[in-house]
């Protein structure tokens, strides 16, 4: 079995692509097994002004320094459960020293195992404007919508001043759903939630629309990987074409 590393950006995000990994092992493998798993994550407060700014350059390297503790620890390859952070990844660069698996990738991948043909976006505002899913969904001729000004706006403060802190509300988690329901109105047959956090606030059950869970498919991914029923990654960064 392959050792699968986890480059952390936002610890509660993070915390449960770790678990989620370890129970697919136990479900693939059996009680106790699951590949070996090292995680790194450094203060996501440390690069907040490059976020601001749009500083890939900076975000990169931040990101590098965490990559080559991974593959020091002896990691094959590395999943970051962190949309917004493959903004950074994506842009150009030098290799990272051990190969990861795309999470905007791994979600698109599903969205098309699936059939479906209009996908909503749930994220940072970086996420919801950023290139990572348009250029994922596109490649493969899935549309996609993204929630107005408005309610990026909420959807994002409730990310970054509760949902990274671990606070769930009954209250954002109404407000999120009744944002879905308008990316239904509009005619998305899914949504996407591509915060790692969110799956932690508006779960299948209470969703509007079929989910399509980005921490969970990464971390199945990436099992997949290492015990050998999908390939090992090659993606070492940089721009997917």
């Amino acid at each position: 079995m392959k050792h699968i590393g986890i480059l952390a950006h936002s610890f509660e995000g993070a915390t449960l692509c770790f678990h989620s990994a370890c129970l697919e092992g136990v479900a693939r493998l059996g009680p106790h097994m699951h590949p070996e798993i090292t995680m790194t994550v450094s203060p996501m407060a440390l690069v907040l002004d490059a976020w601001e700014s749009g500083d890939n350059e900076t975000l990169r390297s931040f990101f590098m320094t965490d990559a080559k503790k991974l593959a020091a620890a002896g990691a094959d390859f590395f999943v970051l459960p962190d949309n917004t952070a493959h903004i950074a990844m994506e842009s150009s660069g030098d290799d990272f020293p051990i190969p990861g698996l795309n999470i905007g990738e791994v979600v698109a991948e599903q969205a098309l195992k699936e059939g479906r043909t209009k996908v909503g976006i749930l994220g940072t505002k970086y996420t919801m404007n950023g290139p990572v899913y348009p250029g994922a969904l596109g490649r493969r001729g899935i549309g996609w919508a993204v929630p107005s000004a408005e309610d990026q706006k909420l959807i994002n403060d409730v990310i970054f001043d509760e949902l990274c802190l671990g606070i769930f509300t009954e209250q954002s988690r109404d407000a999120y759903v009744s944002i879905i329901e308008k990316l239904q109105q509009d005619g998305c047959d899914s949504v996407a939630l591509v915060c790692t956090e969110i799956p932690l606030l508006v779960t299948k059950d209470v969703s509007p629309l079929p989910t399509l869970e980005s921490t969970q498919l990464l971390a199945k991914a990436a099992v997949e990987a290492a015990i050998g029923q999908r390939p090992t990654p090659t993606w070492r960064g940089g721009p997917i074409e």
